[in-house]
Parts: structure tokens; C-alpha cells; sequence
């Protein structure tokens, strides 16, 4: 399992991903300068790992992010917790206009991702 190196901030930013031949709008609700969780109304499965998310904020700012986990509702996925690979400077100017990020002192765990049938 992964420990996270910073906390999360709490962020309220419009995203919008391609995955999987299907189009997804979501919602930022928190991020760090190495991951963040996403809100979407409803994803389908099987679902790619790798993708880009674009951020909708001043400008689109495209991320190459890898699914790390997920959240489901009793009938549908509705939120990813992503890992972004290699963060742009654009991207670490975003999380740090947001607020202020701390190494966590403790030793939190991410959840590993998993599926449900």
C-alpha cells in the first residue's frame, strides 16, 4: 500500500475526462500536489487506468493521471481517487494557489483499488 506524502486540500474545480469511449463531467474535491478525488455522477466499468483529466479552471489545464481507487454508490461508481503522473509546474501552481499543503506526519494509507460486482 501507498502512504500519502501531503494532505489533501478541499477544492471545488470542474473536470471533464475521456475514458473508455465514454465522456465524464466531474467535480475536484480535494487535491494534493501528487493525487486528487474526483465526484462524477455515474462511471462504467471496465475502466481504464491511465488517462487524462482536463481541469477547467482560467484555463484547461490537461493532467495525465493513473486510477488509484474508487467509490460506489449502491448502484453506480461515482468518484476516483487518481494518482497524477509527473505534475506539470502548471499543475503544482494550481494546488499551491488552492492553499497550503503539509508532509502529513502520520502515517495515512491510501485504499488500493478494488472492484465490486
Amino acid at each position: 500500500m501507498e502512504k500519502r506524502t501531503f494532505e489533501r486540500i478541499p477544492a471545488n474545480l470542474p473536470v471533464s475526462f475521456y475514458c473508455c469511449n465514454s465522456y465524464y463531467l466531474g467535480t475536484v474535491m480535494n487535491i494534493s500536489k501528487n493525487g486528487m478525488f474526483i465526484s462524477t455522477k455515474e462511471m462504467f466499468f471496465p475502466f481504464e487506468s491511465n488517462f487524462e483529466i482536463i481541469i477547467l479552471k482560467d484555463k484547461f489545464l490537461k493532467i495525465p493521471v493513473k486510477v488509484k481507487m474508487f467509490t460506489k454508490s449502491t448502484t453506480s461508481y461515482n468518484g476516483i481517487g487518481v494518482e497524477v503522473i509527473s505534475p506539470s509546474q502548471e499543475y503544482l501552481k494550481l494546488v499551491d494557489s488552492l492553499g497550503s499543503l503539509k508532509p502529513l506526519k502520520t502515517n495515512r494509507v491510501s485504499t488500493p483499488m478494488h472492484y465490486k460486482s
